[in-house]
């Protein structure tokens, strides 16, 4: 296995449950590898699983993928160029490339200099998140090397969750992390995702995993851990589990401390 580390931030993401995984695989093992909302991949690259569906719906970061894939040593060449100050990065957010490798390395810089990672983008689709006075280092050509050679043969694709069913097969795993629509453990809803997954969404994610299972494939889920999705994607038969782990999110004034998830997933066999 190749040891690498996701070369984005993102928000929501896996990392921390890299450690449970092995507790939710199925027993007798899987076929192909799916991960419909991939953001950063960390459960991807820890998994290294062949063969892989790779997909997710922002498709500047489909094509960063695709990039660093398939054109690394020119997506680095370009990221060398780069450098870590309030004036050029301004310039890089402002500037659109023709290149679809100096594209993926526009993508991946501003992912790592920008404040606290967040992707997000105005009306006009343009990325307009401020500069992160980040000290740490944002160019790393050794991991980005690594991670290229883990996504040699992958298949990877900008689409929505539900076209994913037409590569799933019986005894595929699924593993769905998608946008998450409240808050955790208490009322409040996300307002950032509120136009990107609403709780419709959720329902049509519900919906997906009954056909995942009706062809006898595997699913592994992470969501917020509150009543509503509860309520949405308790299945008979399938099991909920809740876990604990640290807030990473958030600016140095955020309220930081141990939030729950919960994961469904229909691998575990219930008494």
């Amino acid at each position: 296995m190749i040891k690498c580390k996701p070369f984005l931030r993102w928000a929501g993401g896996k990392t921390w449950f890299k450690k449970h995984i092995s507790d939710f695989l199925p027993i007798d093992g899987y076929n192909q590898y799916h991960e419909p909302f991939l953001g950063g991949a960390a459960i991807f690259f820890h998994l290294q699983h062949s063969p892989a569906f790779l997909s997710d719906l922002n498709l500047e970061l489909i094509e960063t993928y695709i990039e660093i894939r398939d054109n690394v040593e020119e997506v680095i060449s370009h990221l060398k160029k780069f450098k870590n100050t309030k004036e050029f990065y301004y310039d890089v957010r402002a500037s659109k490339y023709r290149s679809r490798s100096k594209q993926a390395a526009k993508f991946i810089y501003l992912n790592q200099t920008s404040f606290n990672g967040i992707y997000r983008v105005n009306l006009k689709g343009e990325y307009n998140v401020p500069f992160g006075y980040r000290s740490k280092n944002f160019f790393e050509p050794d991991n980005l090397r690594l991670v290229s050679q883990a996504l040699q043969g992958t298949n990877i694709s900008q689409c929505n969750f539900q076209e994913t069913l037409n590569n799933i097969r019986e005894n595929d795993l699924v593993f769905i992390d998608p946008p998450y629509t409240v808050a955790h453990n208490d009322n409040g809803f996300i307002k950032y995702n509120a136009k990107l997954f609403d709780l419709e969404k959720q329902h049509e994610l519900s919906e997906y995993i009954d056909e995942i299972k009706a062809r006898g494939a595997y699913y592994i889920l992470t969501n917020a851990a509150h009543k509503v999705v509860e309520e949405i994607f308790t299945k008979e038969g399938d099991s909920m589990i809740g876990l604990s782990r640290a807030s990473l999110i958030g600016g140095k004034s955020a309220k930081r401390g141990a939030y729950k998830e919960f994961i469904f997933t229909n691998t575990i066999v219930n008494d």
